[in-house]
């Protein structure tokens, strides 16, 4: 079972993941998830480390909503290993605005033909952060992977601690709204 954390000097951004979060997941049809009561957080030694504040703070909010659907966080030996991995990518936004201020050519300026203006155009560019949590919950019994789900938003940088705490706490919640998964039963 390997699971990879990622980590990047920005990953404290992760916390900030907003309240509109781009929720996915999937499951393992043939899993019995009546039989999972505990789990265990667990990380690679190998991979990148989050820092210690941003892991806490993904921590609690799994444990605190995981805790709600009735499972049971265990030190020990547990039913599912949960491990994730958070990830921030950025992307470039242009806005230009046009005064609209000019005529082309062929529009009778002055000397009856030719470009009349005064028309201005001004661009800026913004970097807008976007945080990925993905969320893997592994079978102890048979180490295969039986649950995964993905939060995927565009976060704020400039977020207090309480509301990337906050924040955090709506992304598990919402993240976890479709667990235990249910089989629809084909007909």
């Amino acid at each position: 079972m390997k699971l990879a954390f990622f980590a990047a000097p920005a990953i404290l951004a992760i916390a900030t993941v907003a309240s509109a979060q781009d929720i996915r997941y999937n499951f393992d049809k043939a899993a019995d998830f009546t039989k999972y009561k505990t789990f265990k957080l667990v990380e690679n030694k190998d991979s990148d480390k989050l820092d210690d504040l941003t892991k806490k703070q993904i921590d609690d909010a799994l444990v605190a909503e995981l805790t709600k659907k009735g499972l049971t966080a265990s030190s020990g030996t547990a039913d599912l290993y949960v491990g994730y991995q958070a990830s921030v990518s950025t992307e470039k936004q242009v806005n230009t605005f046009d005064s609209g201020y000019a005529y082309g050519p062929g529009w009778g300026g002055p000397g009856g033909y030719g470009a009349w203006g005064g028309g201005m155009s001004t661009s800026t560019t913004q970097t807008i952060y976007n945080g990925t949590l993905v969320v893997d919950f592994y079978d102890v019994t048979t180490k295969k992977l039986v649950w995964r789900g993905a939060a995927s938003k565009t976060i704020d940088t400039k977020a207090k601690p309480e509301k990337r705490e906050k924040n955090l706490a709506k992304a598990a919640q919402k993240l976890f709204k479709n667990y235990p998964p249910v089989v629809k039963e084909k007909k």
